[in-house]
């Protein structure tokens, strides 16, 4: 069926550059796997901030907004929502966590598909985890005010149907790992949104699915950089991708080319980012720790932390404990007393700081 069929994605004419794309995806995987194993505080504040990103993104593609003060209380606390789009974004939250926490635990069928539905209008009094039941279409308004029909989705009574051959055909390449999961996975929700199950929800629910499959491929950068607000940030070429690469999508004479570019555009500035900022990050810790150990350096033999506080106004009095706790633990470093009042003795003229020990990290 459709994009997913093996026939029909091996007609596919993958270019050269595209290829290129692909090793890039993989490089960066590589390299994200060793920013997970060295530097777990930072990852802990991206976590933090691409979910509560993600929620907000994602939603306001769709128009659910709410005040930024009211957003933040719904964020930070389990409060009971006011209305619908307080109720939808508290759901959206709740699964999107879910699949941050354990995306092995779903496995890819129409089953699940519903239960994500549902749980996005738990708290509201729409019937969620139910398929479309009035045939749909997909509309553009234009400059003029005028509505035009962009593409013409799956009928209601067809939509059962095509959601379980798209999960059993998607099923059966990923399990034969013959087909990179960076062309399978786009393909399966380039599909999705053609087939356009839901009466409301489809773009949500599809971005979820794009998290979670990534995350199942082990590209586990949606969890650190929030995709959602990539594509937010990159709306009218993820519309217009969509529009190029659904042409023909149901006599299956569609190019996903265009598709495929943009979702690896998105991809591959998500791992830009994530090194750019947990580089920027280690980088200025690393600074701080460097900047410590030149003032203890040219400090006297004997010193206490508000001598090296004078010297160092920007660095916190516990970044300072940390590297003054390591430097005694090395043994280059004497503490007599406790508090503040504790003074240091040094064992040496000479420091001997941890990038000449330990590369700069």
């Amino acid at each position: 069926m459709k994009s997913l069929d093996i026939d029909f994605l091996n007609r596919q004419a993958i270019p050269i550059e595209m290829g290129g794309l692909l090793q890039r995806l993989g490089e960066f995987k590589g390299r994200q796997n060793l920013f997970q194993h060295q530097t777990p505080q930072v990852l802990k504040t991206l976590r933090q901030t691409a979910i509560i990103e993600s929620t907000e993104s994602s939603n306001r593609i769709e128009g659910i907004t709410v005040p930024f003060k009211r957003f933040k209380e719904l964020m930070a606390h389990p409060i009971k929502p006011k209305d619908r789009s307080e109720a939808e974004i508290l759901g959206y939250r709740q699964v999107l966590a879910k699949i941050h926490t354990k995306p092995e635990t779903f496995t890819i069928d129409e089953k699940m598909i519903l239960d994500l539905h549902r749980q996005i209008y738990a708290r509201t009094d729409i019937p969620g985890g139910q398929w479309k039941r009035r045939d749909n279409t997909i509309e553009e308004r234009l400059a003029d005010g005028r509505w035009i029909t962009r593409f013409v989705p799956v009928s209601a009574g067809e939509t059962l149907g095509y959601m379980k051959k798209l999960c059993i055909q998607f099923n059966r390449l990923w399990d034969k790992r013959q087909t990179s999961p960076l062309i399978l996975i786009p393909a399966f929700v380039f599909d999705f949104l053609c087939i356009h199950p839901f009466s409301d929800g489809n773009g949500r629910i599809s971005r979820l699915l794009t998290v979670l499959l990534l995350h199942q491929s082990d590209y586990t950068v949606g969890r650190y950089i929030s995709i959602e607000r990539l594509i937010e940030e990159s709306k009218e070429t993820y519309y217009e991708a969509l529009q190029l690469s659904s042409k023909g999508w149901q006599e299956s004479r569609h190019s996903l080319k265009p598709w495929w570019e943009y979702f690896f555009g998105i991809l591959i500035g998500a791992y830009q980012e994530f090194e750019r900022r947990v580089g920027s990050i280690t980088k200025a810790r690393g600074t701080k720790t460097s900047m410590v150990e030149e003032a203890i350096e040219n400090l006297p033999i004997t010193f206490g932390i508000s001598d090296i506080e004078r010297l160092c106004p920007s660095v916190s009095r516990d970044m300072i404990r940390v590297v003054l706790n390591r430097l005694r633990k090395e043994g280059q470093l004497f503490c007599r007393g406790t508090g503040r009042s504790a003074l240091w003795e040094k064992r040496g003229n000479k420091i001997v700081k941890r990038g000449n020990k330990r590369g700069n990290n």
